[in-house]
């Protein structure tokens, strides 16, 4: 993710999406996590496929700027998935990560 320009934890929202074509990667370094934030809250809200006009209500009532084009670019790349598929997805890719740790002890 940081290759990307992104938070750590953004492609874990989002993993087929994210750093697959340069330009895309480009788009997406300007996103932060909060239009991914507007676009679940208005999954659990209710609204099965939100637009980029929903993500932009969310944002803008509590006082965020939206970026229009990121938020049509998100829209579009989710279009035809769920939230639910897309974060299992991301969990699959985590399982590589491995956890935990040993303490030193001693």
């Amino acid at each position: 993710a940081q290759a990307c320009g992104l938070r750590k934890g953004a492609d874990l929202l989002l993993p087929p999406l994210l750093c697959s074509a340069p330009a895309r990667g480009r788009l997406f370094a300007a996103m932060s996590m909060k239009y991914c934030a507007a676009y679940s809250m208005a999954v659990l809200a209710g609204t099965e496929s939100p637009s980029a006009s929903d993500i932009q209500k969310i944002l803008e009532s509590v006082g965020a700027e939206c970026d229009s084009a990121v938020a049509e670019k998100l829209v579009s790349e989710l279009e035809g998935k769920t939230v639910h598929e897309v974060i299992a997805a991301g969990k699959e890719k985590l399982k590589g990560f491995g956890g935990g740790g040993g303490g030193g002890g001693g």
